[in-house]
């Protein structure tokens, strides 16, 4: 029996897939390392024949020209003020607004439900100009509250929300503490929300790092240097006669790290969130 388990573990068909999966996350990786060499070089090794594949000597004076170009630190942090700030909004609502149309039945709730997915696949670029306009005439130009409104309502939050409470919450549950006399919030806090928690790390972790990566809409919101996120400064170290590639890849290094870090923090939980999903 043990040659027989031992012959399994070996079989050429799970080293074949331990192969592929190596492969791929080098590939997925080699991005992010050049990335790095360039951020260590100067900017000539951007077009330089053979490309340059060895990390260069130049990461602290590149990043020394960023911190000379833009105030990186001050961007770093409005971004993930902006960035906690909506994923924490977005949690809330997307929560509430699952639970209500997962559980409660009211007039109109599947055409609500279908014209809030419907909203998906429209590209944002179309309401850009109303967007700024009410924005404009509220007053928030310039701010990270303009910023994040846009932000708030989450179709993709509401859907697996929805989908992970009408999986994993049974209605008997729901029902049982009806009869003890608790509210619809009671039921949602203590009942819905201890349930649904794995779901948050994952949306947490979508929407955290779409906002960190979003241009668009902040490029134009955003004109005060001083509310800058680190999208909107990177943007400015590039000119239209002078690029240097080295101290830009810098800059955007030294951007993707903390997201690198947040993931090594919740990958686990992300992996666990899935799974607890899917066995629900």
């Amino acid at each position: 029996m043990g040659e027989v388990a031992g012959s399994k573990k070996f079989s050429l068909g799970r080293i074949a897939i331990y192969v592929f999966m190596s492969l791929a996350s080098l590939l997925s990786l080699f991005p992010f390392y050049w990335m790095f060499v360039m951020a260590t070089s100067p900017s000539s090794a951007y077009n330089s024949i053979p490309p340059t594949i060895t990390p260069g000597k130049l990461l602290v004076e590149n990043f020394q020209k960023v911190l000379g170009s833009i105030d990186f630190f001050q961007a770093m942090w409005n971004t993930i003020i902006l960035c906690t700030s909506v994923t924490i909004v977005v949690l809330i609502i997307s929560s509430l607004a699952g639970f209500a149309f997962a559980k409660f039945k009211f007039p109109g709730k599947n055409a609500l439900f279908i014209g809030i997915l419907l909203t998906m696949v429209i590209p944002p670029q179309l309401g850009l100009i109303p967007q700024f306009y009410l924005i404009s005439k509220a007053g928030l130009l310039d701010t990270l509250q303009g910023v994040a409104l846009l932000f708030f309502l989450n179709p993709l939050g509401i859907f697996l929300m929805r989908q992970y409470v009408t999986g994993s919450v049974p209605d008997e549950l729901i029902e049982a503490a009806k009869l003890d006399g608790c509210s619809n919030f009671r039921i949602y806090r203590s009942i819905v929300l201890p349930i649904i928690l794995p779901a948050f790390a994952t949306l947490g972790i979508i929407v955290f790092t779409a906002v960190w990566g979003e241009f668009l809409w902040q490029f134009t919101i955003l004109r005060d240097p001083e509310m800058y996120t680190i999208q909107v400064a990177l943007a400015n170290l590039s000119n239209t006669f002078n690029i240097d590639f080295g101290m830009i890849l810098s800059g955007v290094f030294w951007a993707t790290v903390p997201l690198i870090i947040i993931f090594l923090l919740f990958n686990r939980l992300f992996i666990s969130s899935i799974t607890d999903g899917a066995v629900k």
